[in-house]
């Protein structure tokens, strides 16, 4: 699932996934979805259940007492939100208000949508031009330095 799609968010705060991407997640038959913070960037993560339970469950695993890791595990597992989602119906997948808002992304906006393997990013579209072009964003966090623990885990 690669690519890049401009979508509308509409007015309860869901986006529609792509037709692109369609045909892959009825293959993959997932019964659930996941929505969170990405670590780094002010946008989000959408992951397919099967997925998200891999990342989560290493998440979990690792040594809370390192601060870094600690503030990893707090945005991404504490920030995540699940819902069930049919391979087989419309494919909405609801934005819950709170990370709307960390993502700066406003019901019935349009947004970049972007398929990044066996996940996707969810942008602002300004926010998303801003760095393909080289900008920064006043909220971005680039300068981490990973434990080792984290370095395998592919978020």
């Amino acid at each position: 699932m690669f690519g890049f799609t401009t979508i509308s968010i509409d007015a309860k705060g869901r986006l529609a996934v792509p037709a692109k991407y369609r045909n892959q997640l009825n293959a993959q038959n997932e019964e659930s979805i996941v929505v969170t913070r990405d670590p780094q960037y002010p946008a989000l993560k959408i992951y397919p259940g099967s997925i998200w339970k891999s990342i989560s469950t290493e998440l979990q695993s690792l040594q809370g007492l390192d601060p870094i890791v600690r503030n990893l595990q707090w945005t991404i597992l504490g920030n995540a939100s699940e819902s069930s989602f049919d391979p087989k119906g419309r494919m909405l997948i609801l934005l819950p208000s709170d990370l709307r808002e960390y993502a700066e992304i406003q019901k019935e906006q349009k947004v970049s949508f972007i398929g990044m393997g066996n996940k996707f990013e969810v942008w602002n579209d300004k926010n998303w031009e801003m760095r393909q072009t080289g900008g920064a964003l006043s909220t971005e966090i680039l300068e981490v330095v990973l434990p080792e623990s984290l370095k395998t885990i592919s978020f």
